[in-house]
């Protein structure tokens, strides 16, 4: 007998794994209590990356010759403020880089 199409997926959720179905309606994946239709698509759901928090500091700000303004920025550092003139908190999104706060610091 040939095993079920997604034997090794049964498996594991039967283990505790959480398992996603594939929406094709809306493109994407969703949690969802497998019915194992052998039309799905199940997966294992992907471990969340966690967000990645930087510090930096804005030196100054002077006005552009052609109008406008410019900053003078540091480089930005993980995980801690790299030291005590560090007045920006920048938060990115762990799985798509993008940027989803930003905090002044006092």
């Amino acid at each position: 007998m040939k095993p079920h199409k997604h034997a090794e997926l049964i498996k594991a959720w039967a283990d505790g794994a959480e398992i996603e179905v594939y929406q094709p309606a809306f493109g994407r994946w969703e949690e969802a209590e497998p019915a194992w239709h052998t039309s799905f698509e199940y997966r294992i759901k992907p471990e969340t990356k966690p967000d990645v928090v930087m510090y930096s500091r804005v030196l100054s700000v002077q006005e552009h010759k052609d109008g406008g303004y410019y900053a003078w920025v540091s480089n930005a550092y993980t995980e801690m403020p790299s030291c005590k003139a560090d007045n920006l908190k920048l938060t990115f999104d762990g799985k798509t880089g993008n940027l989803k706060s930003a905090e002044v610091l006092k």
